[in-house]
């Protein structure tokens, strides 16, 4: 329920940059965006939380509400509508159906129309640039380097290289210097934990990515929300003057100050039954049932007299055919550029992407120290405890324990940090495919390929000193096969960690099945238990382990071909190593099968990330 306010704005003293002329004022044609009794209602608890009830699917019963009721607004280029609200009011879920983001509700009745035709999820992609509540930028960019990345991603593919450097070098400056970005232009975006820009030149940097491709409509969702009560007045000046750049701009706002109040052209009054600019009105009372029931019908009293004051007359808000798509004429409706048919191939998006996953996660120098400590300090613990057995070397039991030891120790810690990192970037992830910024495919093979030179750095740093203060096997050509074991098995556990981050919802539940099934390879590799000994699902699962045929592996590298002497009373005996993993019933297969099982099982991981990165929506987990 609503309330709508034509409001007028009033000459402010600003500032000689606030009165030059417009970078990106808009060039193409009229654009509208109109609602029409809209009803809609979501679910307030996700799935993953219902699982919590311990019932069967059948059993678990939806608790909808209803957050959108009998809405209607119309809204077109030059103007700048609000919609206004307490929380939980209805406003982020609005620009969500109009963004075609409302995963997790229904839309009963209504319809929504841009430019006089109903929204597609493609005409909102060519048409509409969304700003979301909350940043979803890497930190470690710096802010023209952020632009940059998100320009060339937005260039027509027939570009030149010379032609894509000097457009994007040209855009980019364009929309720093529209946004006032220059000061800040070479500093790190940062976020909550990285030291980077300020919060209202955050917002900006958001808003200047979706400005880079000169879009006609801009919703913001909250985009004054942390901000003081300055720095968010000139941002509201900032969105005032691009929708005076022939820009349609919609944002929800919370409770704005008189001066912000009134930058806006309409506001739209948004409350679960009420009607009126006023919060101690507006908002519902929910301490109590008899307060929350009190609240609802004075409400419902608001916007019944709402209704009835504006039923007869000529206002846009109760009469959409006044301001339908009658009023635009086809020169003036909006010709969607083809630019966006034509963007950068799967290749070029693949190039950009990996340089701008390079560029951010190899200046995280703190987290790149930690991780290489982390697998020093692992290795070097190992190796010394091991140290020092002489030239007798170690015993049998020693070596096959230390052998297992390689390959459990820093796999398990990569599935952690893995799975915590790519849940950092997946709301990001998400906004941009929903933007159709590039392809999952060029995405896939970016993070794959980016990771690799840090996954071969921290699997050197770990693998070899242990081997060597071990005093394992001294041939080179044992040594590199160990290496080449180990450097699988990590792999497997890095491949497995992106799958898991993938297909499930919240860091929670990914590290939990993370840590499930790398116990699970844990237990079953051979070592905690023989083989021989396993009943018959743990042993279906040791099929699948990668512990258990990295290990199988380094067996054989350690000790086939070798004599081992065993000393009873004064009585020495030689007898050959591969006798050692026979006992152990790992010499069912030969070694380089060993490695082809490693490949295959990295593979099938890495394929399953790809497929859940392709099906599944990756939601950060406040959004499911």
């Amino acid at each position: 329920m609503f309330i709508l306010f034509p409001l007028y704005y009033y000459v402010l003293f600003s500032s000689p940059e606030e009165d030059s002329s417009l970078y990106f004022t808009y060039s193409g044609g009229r654009n509208e965006v109109e609602v029409r009794n809209l009803n809609y209602e979501v679910t307030q608890i996700p799935w993953y939380e219902r699982l919590s009830e311990l019932k069967m699917p059948w059993e678990m019963h939806g608790n909808k509400q209803t957050v959108i009721k009998d809405l209607n607004l119309c809204v077109h280029s030059g103007q700048m509508l609000a919609v206004i609200g307490s929380s939980g009011c209805g406003k982020t879920s609005l620009l969500d159906i109009i963004t075609c983001r409302d995963e997790g509700g229904t839309v009963n009745s209504g319809e929504i129309l841009i430019n006089g035709k109903p929204f597609t999820r493609s005409l909102v992609k060519k048409c509409i640039a969304h700003v979301r509540q909350d940043d979803r930028l890497l930190p470690h960019l710096t802010v023209r380097e952020t632009l940059a990345f998100v320009a060339k991603l937005r260039l027509p593919a027939h570009f030149t290289q010379e032609q894509r450097d000097q457009r994007v070098t040209s855009r980019v400056d364009d929309v720093i210097a529209e946004l006032r970005l220059r000061q800040c232009a070479h500093r790190r975006v940062g976020n909550d934990y990285v030291r980077g820009v300020s919060g209202g030149e955050r917002r900006r940097v958001c808003i200047a990515v979706q400005l880079l491709w000169n879009p006609g409509i801009l919703i913001l969702d909250e985009p004054t929300s942390g901000l003081d009560s300055f720095t968010a007045h000139n941002w509201v000046i900032t969105l005032y003057r691009l929708a005076r750049g022939n820009r349609l701009v919609l944002l929800s706002v919370h409770q704005p100050r008189s001066d912000i109040f009134q930058l806006f052209d309409l506001v739209v009054l948004l409350s679960s039954g009420s009607a009126v600019y006023c919060v101690d009105l507006i908002s519902i009372d929910r301490r109590s049932p008899e307060k929350e029931a009190q609240c609802l019908e004075k409400a419902r009293m608001l916007a019944d007299q709402f209704v009835e004051k504006v039923k007869n007359t000529e206002d846009f808000m109760r009469k959409s055919e006044d301001c339908g798509s009658p009023a635009l004429d086809k020169e003036s409706v909006i010709t969607v550029s083809k630019q966006k048919d034509c963007l950068p191939g799967k290749l070029q998006q693949f190039t950009i992407l990996i340089k701008r996953q390079v560029f951010n996660d190899y200046r995280d120098l703190v987290t790149l120290v930690v991780h290489g400590l982390e697998a020093l300090l692992m290795s070097l613990l190992i190796g010394f405890l091991y140290f020092g057995a002489g030239d007798e070397g170690l015993s049998i039991q020693d070596t096959v324990a230390l052998l297992y030891m390689i390959g459990a120790l820093t796999p398990f810690a990569v599935v952690l940090d893995v799975i915590a990192k790519c849940h950092s970037e997946r709301a990001m992830l998400y906004h941009e495919l929903e933007d159709g910024m590039y392809s999952v495919t060029s995405y896939f093979f970016a993070k794959v390929l980016g990771e690799l030179p840090e996954h071969c750095a921290l699997t050197l740093v770990y693998g070899v000193p242990i081997y060597w203060l071990a005093g394992l096997n001294s041939a080179p050509e044992r040594f590199l096969l160990n290496f080449l074991l180990v450097w699988l098995m990590v792999y497997c556990s890095r491949c497995m960690a992106l799958f898991v981050a993938a297909v499930l919802p919240t860091l929670q539940t990914s590290s939990f099945m993370g840590n499930a099934l790398f116990t699970v390879f844990y237990l079953t590799a051979g070592f905690v238990i023989s083989l021989e000994n396993m009943w018959l699902v743990a042993s279906w699962f040791s099929y699948i382990s990668f512990m258990r045929w990295g290990f199988e592996g380094m067996l054989q590298v350690q000790f086939r071909g070798t004599r081992i002497p065993i000393t009873i009373g004064n009585i020495t005996v030689e007898f050959d190593g591969i006798k050692v993993v026979e006992m152990m019933k790992m010499n069912q297969y030969p070694l380089y099968s060993c490695y082809l099982v490693l490949i295959t099982v990295a593979f099938v991981f890495i394929l399953l990330y790809y497929l859940s990165l392709k099906f599944i929506k990756q939601k950060s987990s406040q959004d499911w």
